[in-house]
């Protein structure tokens, strides 16, 4: 089916916002049915901590080498059996008769959702000039905010109301309709000049192994503390890492190109993301407990004060499209994160008795300075990759996002676990009594992901100046646009969640 150039930029648009939005919303509607699941399949807590980190391995450790499939076979094509797939998995997981089902096919799931995240950039990076991709990145991510901040509330109506299997079955026909859609409609594609890129299997296989076991050892901090199968896991992935390195400075067609992570901007913009998502979900994790356990509020009640994060989220990432234009990259993203460092700093100031409007406050700079780094830097990796390595680019900016909120977690847990005494911790079984423990513990705790952020604002120094810098290089030259041519952030999680989905 043909339309209209700029009907079809649209139409990319809308697949890539709607795309993201339903991964997103896949991950907290899930969180909040967890419970339910588990007493209805008789399963026991490791079996349902299992379909959120098994979903997580999947999706890390296969983004990059998802996103080489999309340059060589077209990112519109490897959305569509994404997001298919996504949907036949939703509908299986929904008619499940036991939890190893459920597990299997949310494996099955994160394989899919790892093809069609980074086709989402790339698709954009296609159809959009790369001084006009600021907007539609701010769109993506206001749909990212908008269905993490929702995504608990509409879970919990729809698990109470029908149960925990009609929560997998919210995406299915978003997810059927927006695939059908990239399959009957031609998209904006690039118009390749070349050989197609080779498929580097054996440094897919390293990075796979590599990034499986790095989620697998962190998300194993993040739910019992700092062990010795967390060592051997961190171990056995900086062996893999290294191998991965070593091969690919060898081959003749490696997955990540050196072009690309050699580039000024895009190494230090994923950087930002990587140090942006581990200070912002680290704190969210301890800030959910110290809401839950210190002030004894409910899970609706402590979303309820986390709201500010999830607003500033949705409504500020126009915005920040426009401060990229005006201010350029550098001065954007480093701006941000400072913002970023001082709301961590103010929850980390939190005593056992705060104000309302110092919790408020502490969210609303998290999620204004998080929301704006994400918008930006993303903007920056896209535009500045060549069009040939957008999807590689996507590949790495949707694993810097998993690794980040895994990494911000594991952080977070690990230096609560030394802080805090046995009864103060997070997830303890008696919280109560110990609040000045926790809250002894959180500041020192939130001081260090606010480092982690400043840190993340001093690399942001190296972004380029202005969005009108020349991009890198492209290895085939995208369709040229016509003269009209112009992404979570989430409310707190259920006290047994341990890393971000």
């Amino acid at each position: 089916m043909t339309c209209a150039p700029a009907l079809r930029r649209n139409l990319t648009l809308a697949c890539s916002v709607v795309g993201a939005m339903i991964v997103a919303l896949d991950g907290t509607v899930l969180t909040v049915v967890q419970p339910a699941l588990q007493r209805d399949l008789d399963a026991s807590f490791a079996q349902v901590q299992w379909t959120s980190t098994g979903y997580l391995i999947a999706v890390a450790s296969l983004l990059v080498f998802a996103g080489r499939l999309g340059d060589r076979y077209g990112h519109r094509r490897i959305f569509a059996v994404g997001i298919l797939g996504f949907a036949v998995t939703s509908a299986g997981i929904a008619l499940a008769s036991g939890i190893g089902w459920v597990i299997a096919l949310r494996v099955a799931q994160g394989v899919c959702g790892a093809l069609l995240q980074p086709a989402t950039l790339g698709m954009l990076r296609a159809a959009f000039p790369p001084d006009r991709l600021g907007m539609p990145i701010a769109l993506r991510t206001s749909a990212i905010g908008l269905a993490a901040a929702t995504g608990p509330l509409l879970g919990g109506a729809l698990a109470t109301h029908l149960g925990w299997r009609s929560v997998f079955l919210l995406n299915v026909v978003p997810a059927l309709a927006i695939g059908v859609i990239a399959l009957a409609v031609r998209l904006p594609a690039p118009h390749r000049q070349g050989p197609a890129p080779r498929l580097d299997v054996p440094g897919a296989a390293l990075l796979a192994v590599t990034l499986a076991c790095l989620v697998h050892a962190l998300a194993g901090v993040a739910g019992t503390g700092p062990t010795a199968g967390s060592a051997v896991g961190l171990l056995v992935a900086a062996c893999a890492g290294g191998a991965f390195v070593r091969h690919e400075r060898r081959t003749s067609g490696p997955l990540v190109p050196p072009r690309l992570l050699g580039s000024p901007a895009v190494g230090p913009a994923l950087c930002v993301l990587l140090a942006a998502s581990a200070a912002m979900f680290g704190a969210l994790f301890v800030a959910t407990y110290f809401l839950q356990d210190v002030l004894a509020l409910d899970p609706l009640q402590s979303a309820v004060r986390a709201l500010p994060l999830a607003v500033t989220m949705v409504v500020g990432a126009p915005l920040a499209a426009v401060l990229l234009r005006r201010h350029g990259p550098r001065r954007t993203v480093t701006t941000a994160m400072a913002v970023l460092t001082a709301g961590v700093l103010v929850l980390s100031r939190l005593g056992t008795d705060p104000a309302a409007a110092a919790v408020g406050g502490g969210f609303l700079l998290v999620g204004a300075g998080f929301g704006t780094v994400m918008v930006a830097a993303t903007a920056v990796v896209v535009r500045h990759a060549p069009v040939g390595d957008a999807g590689v680019a996507g590949g790495l900016q949707q694993t810097a996002m998993n690794i980040g909120p895994a990494l911000g977690v594991a952080l977070a847990t690990a230096l609560m676990t030394l802080l805090a005494p046995v009864a103060a911790r997070p997830g303890a079984a008696q919280p109560h009594g110990t609040e000045g423990d926790f809250v002894a513990a959180m500041d020192p705790t939130l001081t260090v992901l606010a480092a982690v952020a400043a840190l993340g604002a001093v690399v942001a120094a190296r972004l380029p100046r202005r969005t009108a810098d020349r991009p890198a290089p492209h290895a085939v030259s995208a369709a040229p646009p016509p003269p009209s041519a112009g992404s979570a952030p989430t409310a707190p999680p259920a006290r047994d969640r341990r890393a971000a989905g």
